[in-house]
């Protein structure tokens, strides 16, 4: 099986599970072993990987790490696991920190079954860094990260090609975050940039305050403007939208009026699935109380439902049972940020 492949799995499985996983030992147990065993790591080989990890770190005797990682023999990364879904932060961290300064080990992970946070040395040479250099999350991660993920595999690990794109992947991923809080609220260095640059009066706080939510919206419209640009170059070999079926016990007569935000949703997730599946597998039927998206214009493959005919717009999304969950949306552009939920219930259906 493709290691894509084993990580999607396990992803599908922890959409499934993880609100059953109350305990600590539970995930361990449901998540972090099958995850190291996806990577190629036998968890019943305590010449590869050794549980409950004791190593005696001055005065502090006994205490021990999850999982201690073993290739040929050296210790190579620390694991310590928290309960399912907790919220992670540096004060998880400080077992991992003092372990790492006594052992070989170079990469240390924290995780919660559904985050692992990857730890490295980059600021100073055997001291574990502050924060992490990538984050892997089951619930929404992007192609490219499962290659970085890959680097970690047992049959690939090589410490000087993880370490050569690391302080990369730690630095792009803040900058990532910073670009995203500037967006929703553009600080008063950002808006004294973009100001200057085209405003010749002085920058005062009532020029600031006009101009923040100028700034605020040209950054929003111009992101819009990109995705519309590349789903329009995504679609330009696309047929047209099918014309709209639906089912025998309603017609158009009985009220169904497809309208172009439920054509335009259907068109964002036929572009964010053709990763996946062929365009022209993905059909829309509408309805009365809300528009179905179906692989093969299938009832029994449903990729979502746009439940746009009110005044608040949910987006329905289907896990492995095919039960429906709703996620509110305030724009079409909230679409994107499902896409790799979208893409897995593509994979089902594709993979079947």
């Amino acid at each position: 099986m493709e290691f894509q492949d084993k990580i999607r799995g396990l992803a599908q499985r922890v959409s499934r599970q993880r609100d059953g996983i109350e305990t600590e030992e539970a995930c361990k147990n449901a998540f972090v072993m099958p995850f190291l065993n996806a990577l190629g790591y036998d968890v019943f080989n305590p010449d590869i990987v050794i549980p409950e990890f004791t190593a005696d770190v001055g005065v502090k005797k006994g205490e021990k790490v999850d999982y201690a990682i073993k290739i040929d023999g050296q210790i190579i990364m620390l694991v310590e696991c928290k309960k399912c879904g907790c919220d992670l932060s540096e004060q998880h961290t400080s077992q991992l920190y003092r372990y790492f300064s006594v052992t070989e080990a170079r990469f240390a992970v924290l995780t919660n079954g559904i985050q692992f946070w990857f730890y490295s040395d980059l600021d100073q040479p055997n001291r574990m860094d502050a924060k992490p250099f990538f984050v892997f999350d089951m619930t929404d991660y992007r192609p490219n990260q499962v290659e970085e993920l890959k680097k970690f595999c047992i049959d690939a690990f090589d410490v000087d090609t993880i370490l050569a794109t690391a302080s990369t992947l730690k630095y792009n991923s803040a900058i990532r975050k910073e670009f995203l809080k500037e967006i929703e609220d553009p600080s008063e260095d950002i808006v004294r940039l973009f100001v200057s640059r085209v405003y010749d009066g002085r920058f005062t706080q009532n020029v600031r305050a006009d101009f923040q939510p100028i700034v605020q919206q040209a950054f929003k419209d111009t992101i819009r403007e990109l995705v519309n640009q590349r789903l329009t170059s995504a679609l330009d070999d696309d047929p047209p939208p099918p014309a709209v079926s639906v089912d025998s016990a309603e017609s158009n007569e009985d009220g169904i009026v497809t309208t172009e935000e439920e054509v335009e949703g259907y068109n964002i997730i036929k572009a964010i699935v053709r990763e996946v599946v062929k365009p022209d597998r993905v059909t829309m039927r509408d309805a009365k109380s809300y528009c179905a998206i179906l692989m093969d214009d299938n009832n029994r493959k449903p990729l979502a439902r746009l439940h746009f005919n009110r005044s608040t717009k949910y987006i329905g999304l289907f896990d492995p049972e095919k039960k429906e969950q709703k996620i509110q949306i305030e724009s079409l552009d909230d679409i994107f940020s499902l896409a790799e939920k979208l893409k897995q219930t593509a994979h089902l259906y594709a993979d079947a």
